[in-house]
């Protein structure tokens, strides 16, 4: 059974910081090319960041570059988002996406608030 659980939202005031994880399970991990989306109220969903199955190559959004970090653990199937200096525009459900093979997996998401 394939499992993506996000952990790590919560509220937090604008220029503080946050770090998301994504556990996996039911799936070759290692394998599986991986994404941070993020979606607003009323906002279409957006991807955040994406990084490759052994972690060498990652991108960003321009609205999170420079303030945002994604990187994956292998050997305990988690991938994470460190968010830095967090602002209120960041306000969303973040989500965590897999894809492996021709499969395309999501997770529940996580809500994360930048507000004072």
């Amino acid at each position: 059974q394939v499992q993506l659980v996000e952990s790590g939202g919560g509220l937090v005031q604008p220029g503080g910081s946050l770090r998301l994880s994504c556990a996996a399970a039911g799936f070759t991990f290692s394998r599986a090319f991986m994404s941070w989306f993020r979606q607003a109220p009323g906002k279409e969903r957006e991807v955040v960041a994406t990084i490759t199955d052994t972690g060498g190559t990652t991108n960003y959004a321009d609205s999170v570059k420079g303030r945002f970090t994604i990187s994956r653990d292998n050997a305990k199937n988690t991938v994470y988002l460190q968010m830095n200096s967090l602002k209120p525009e960041d306000t969303a459900v973040y989500l965590c996406n897999a894809i492996f093979f021709i499969n395309n997996y999501w997770g529940q998401g996580t809500q994360v608030t930048v507000a004072s």
